[in-house]
């Protein structure tokens, strides 16, 4: 069940260029991997979504790319700081896959740590711009890394239920080799629940919502 919280700030940490950032959970439930959180940064007027990155005990932490206002501003707040966290939202990734392969491109990454986590860790194709930005892959347990040009959808095996979080058009990429891959998908976000349509995204030809509808589509 969704709610709304002021939570207090752990701890912001650097992996490579991204921010994982910890809060305290107090009585938020993670929900289901994929499913996303509204964060409000200090001084900022729209909140910012995230997928969950890691559930320890008593923590959500989310990672995410410092590359915009909103996000710069969630970057800088520090450890006793309060935030405002909304969830979880949206449609998460199902969990009833028999052949998982896990499949991260750039900070697509975000979602599989807690991911992994849910399936019992197995194997991971994950794809980076450079060296550095791979040191994200560390959170992922069982993670085979390439970097660009090299593409993930070169290593894709036939057989295997994809789940997958990253850039469009690895997305599409992996849902024309992978038909009923699951794909989770981003868009700008302004209310989370599907009230301000800021999300809508054509996929696969089907206009969805990807707060409400999404994030996580099967491709068709």
């Amino acid at each position: 069940m969704r709610k709304r919280e002021r939570l207090s700030v752990v701890a912001v940490e650097a992996v490579g260029p991204y921010v994982l950032l910890r809060v305290e959970r107090g009585r938020l439930d993670p929900g289901v991997p994929g499913q996303f959180f509204m964060l409000e940064a200090p001084g900022r007027v729209l909140p910012r979504p995230m997928s969950l990155c890691l559930a320890p005990p008593a923590e959500l932490a989310f990672l995410f790319d410092p590359v915009g206002p909103g996000t710069r501003a969630l970057a800088e707040v520090e450890p006793g700081d309060a935030l405002h966290v909304f969830g979880p939202l949206g449609n998460g990734f199902s969990l009833d896959v028999a052949r998982p392969l896990l499949v991260g491109g750039g900070i697509g990454v975000a979602p599989l740590p807690y991911l992994s986590a849910a399936l019992g860790e197995p194997r991971a194709l994950l794809g980076f711009r450079t060296e550095w930005h791979a040191e994200a892959a560390a959170l992922v347990p069982n993670a085979e890394v390439v970097i660009d040009p090299v593409l993930v959808t070169e290593a894709l095996e036939p057989g295997r239920d994809v789940l997958a979080c990253g850039p469009e058009p690895m997305l599409e990429a992996v849902g024309d080799l992978c038909p009923g891959a699951q794909l989770a998908w981003e868009a700008p976000m302004a209310c989370g629940y599907g009230g301000c349509y800021g999300c809508v995204v054509d996929v696969d030809g089907r206009r969805a919502r990807l707060c409400v509808e999404g994030p996580v589509l099967v491709a068709a």
